[in-house]
């Protein structure tokens, strides 16, 4: 009964933690500072470039800003395309992952048997896990292009640094993987290691003439194998031994022919 308590509030912890690293991947979507980069004109006047996966804004001193979405989505580079699908397929996949956990835990008691339960928590951690890594893929690749073209000296075009929201999904994404990971873990252990304590019975061969079980016969007391027993009773039995009467007709039947030959 302990052992179950602990894993219920095992579940609720993991619960929490995955809810609110999902929270933080969806809240830096709409977030346009992934990164930024400031440039000074004259002391008075002083312009900040910031953008995201969907559109680029500027903003002054003045506090005057305006934003702008990419003109064309073919015309992006490869790694907005591929940052953008990773994090889309995160957030589907962590909310999949809540309901699957809503589901099993085993403080809410909507789902079957405690396997059952267990199998289902083990599906929402999985979940978790493939939505953290996907979400981890995506702003550490993103921050790794900042990077590259920040201490690239060849590269002469502005450069930007790295931006709040990267930051952010950085530590939702470690939120997926930790509370995944712990959900996997102990349901797996349960729901998938609950198989192999009830090994299949082997297999009993039946007749379809006398429907019974024929299992090997106990050795004797002599240390002998019995089935040469068994054998041999089987051979003198009514289905394999012709009848007395028959063999003496069939000798006599032979008497007759070697006397006439």
């Amino acid at each position: 009964m302990r052992y179950r308590v602990v894993i219920m509030y095992t579940e609720i912890g993991c619960f929490v933690l995955c809810v609110s690293g999902w929270i933080l991947v969806c809240s830096t979507m709409p977030t346009e500072y992934w990164n930024y980069s400031t440039v000074d004109s004259i002391v008075l006047t002083t312009s900040n470039y910031f953008s995201n996966l969907w559109k680029d804004c500027i903003s002054d001193s003045t506090g005057v800003s305006d934003c702008k979405e990419f003109p064309s989505m073919l015309a992006l580079e490869l790694y907005i395309h591929v940052c953008r699908a990773l994090i889309i397929i995160a957030i589907i996949l962590g909310f999949f992952g809540a309901v699957l956990a809503l589901v099993g835990m085993k403080c809410t008691k909507i789902g079957g048997s405690e396997i059952v339960n267990a199998k289902v928590t083990f599906a929402a951690g999985i979940n978790y896990l493939v939505s953290g890594f996907c979400a981890m893929i995506a702003f550490s690749y993103y921050g790794n292009k900042i990077r590259a073209e920040f201490v690239d000296p060849n590269f002469k075009a502005q450069k930007f640094e790295i931006g709040a929201a990267v930051f952010v999904g950085w530590g939702g994404s470690s939120l997926l993987i930790v509370g995944g990971f712990v959900y996997s873990f102990f349901a797996g252990k349960e729901g998938l290691g609950s198989q192999s304590k009830y090994p299949k019975k082997p297999a009993s061969y039946v007749t379809a003439r006398t429907r019974r079980t024929y299992m090997l016969p106990p050795p004797t007391k002599d240390g002998r194998d019995s089935r040469t027993r068994t054998n041999r009773s089987l051979s003198r039995g009514p289905y394999i031994q012709t009848n007395r009467s028959q063999r003496a007709v069939i000798l006599q039947k032979m008497k007759r022919k070697s006397n006439f030959l």
